[in-house]
């Protein structure tokens, strides 16, 4: 535990700021799984419509700073390629 006051506020804004993001990441991570899966699967349509749900759900976290946006752009491309490569 640090001793200087600034200090001591930063450990317990960071931890604050931790647990309000923590659940959005992982909803994230949720959302791009479920992607994965369904093109595992070779149900392209649902796939699709889970792409829309997590790209909206990318776009969000990436507006309210909490991934950057080069990030978001990043990983909703990534899970398009997937669903493009479906048969």
């Amino acid at each position: 535990m640090p001793n200087i006051k600034s200090s001591i506020r930063s450990v317990k804004t960071d931890a604050e700021r931790r647990a309000k993001n923590a659940p959005i990441k992982a909803s994230l991570r949720n959302a791009s799984r479920k992607v994965e899966a369904l093109t595992k699967t070779g149900a392209k349509e649902d796939a699709q419509a889970t792409m829309a749900t997590a790209s909206g759900l990318l776009d969000k976290a990436a507006r309210k700073g909490i991934i950057h946006k080069n990030a978001a752009a990043r990983k909703k491309s990534r899970l398009a390629k997937r669903i493009n490569a479906m048969a």
